[in-house]
């Protein structure tokens, strides 16, 4: 039987909103002779998805307006251009990008590069093709890692895409793994209040541009209506509590500053250097002869920490 074509929107000048839904087929088999530890993302793996799916998302015409990375699927709400608002230079650019400095651009193919760019089936395979490549040589092993091709869903603006994002960042509390949704890093809501939002990543849309909303009021209505939503039940779910509910109330959503510091302590862990900026340069001094870094690289503020900065893992570098 013939596989139902994928509904995607080629409208000229129209931007279309995505909901893609990828699950592995790893679940109860066997990697490298040893059965699997329950599901097969742990930490690192879901580390380097989600640094695969900025990669990636840089190379391509999206906007990354949510993300959830599970312990055997992910969950991506993406808004995709069209080939027609991408101008030659900015195929060129997204050319450099995919295949590094020094690669020539193929002027022939500029319409090939066009469509890909812009292609939602190309973004999907180069990201989960990519991370394929990572896991089997981590694990040793050969073969598929991802089950039937992904599902994708076509989104409206609007209070759907509000809507669909929350379903995404409440994956973790549902699965009973957190009592906040912001507690679990892996997903859209945890990266906007863990990291601030480092490299400008994700969206600051929330679903609430249609609304004539305010950015820096954005996240605040958005955590409103994610708390209010997760506190709902849902047959056999776990869910926010009434006492999680009623402190976010009381605290008007807004991240207190002794909330948002535990929320940046990772950075005491994760980061390769940290503390003032001046310390963190000459620090970083001493070492970037020894790394092969593509770009010079600049401390980042530790937003919550008065005057604290960080730079990545030199590994990362």
């Amino acid at each position: 039987m013939p596989r139902i074509p994928r509904m995607v929107r080629i409208d000229s000048g129209q931007r279309c909103v995505y909901h893609v839904i990828s699950r592995t087929a790893l679940d109860g088999l066997v990697i490298s002779r040893t059965a699997l530890d329950g599901l097969p993302f742990k930490k690192r793996e879901k580390d380097e998805l989600v640094r695969v799916i900025q990669r990636f998302s840089m190379v391509y015409a999206v906007d990354v307006l949510g993300f959830s990375i599970m312990d055997n699927h992910f969950h991506l709400l993406i808004e995709m251009s069209p080939g027609d608002m991408l101008v030659d230079d900015e195929v060129r650019r997204r050319f450099i990008l995919l295949y590094n400095k020094g690669a020539e651009f193929p002027e022939g193919q500029m319409t090939h590069f066009r469509e890909r760019f812009s292609s939602l089936s190309h973004y999907v395979k180069d990201i989960k093709q990519t991370f394929s490549r990572y896991y089997n040589r981590k694990k040793r092993r050969k073969g598929t890692l991802w089950g039937e091709r992904f599902k994708s869903v076509i989104v409206e603006k609007g209070s759907t895409v509000m809507n669909c994002l929350a379903y995404i960042d409440l994956n973790a509390v549902r699965a009973g793994i957190v009592r906040r949704p912001e507690d679990y890093r892996w997903c859209s809501i945890g990266y906007h209040i863990q990291t601030g939002n480092r490299d400008g990543f994700l969206s600051l849309d929330f679903g609430l541009a249609e609304f004539g909303v305010d950015d820096d009021q954005r996240l605040k209505q958005y955590r409103a209506f994610l708390y209010h939503a997760g506190s709902i039940d849902k047959r056999g779910k776990a869910k926010i509590s009434k006492k999680v509910l009623s402190e976010e109330i009381s605290d008007d959503f807004e991240l207190n500053r002794m909330r948002r510091f535990r929320h940046r302590t990772r950075y005491f862990t994760d980061s390769g250097i940290i503390g003032s900026r001046e310390f963190v340069l000459s620090t970083y001094a001493v070492f970037k002869d020894r790394l092969f870094a593509s770009r010079e690289r600049v401390p980042k503020r530790v937003k919550g920490i008065d005057g604290m900065y960080s730079m990545k893992r030199l590994t990362d570098i």
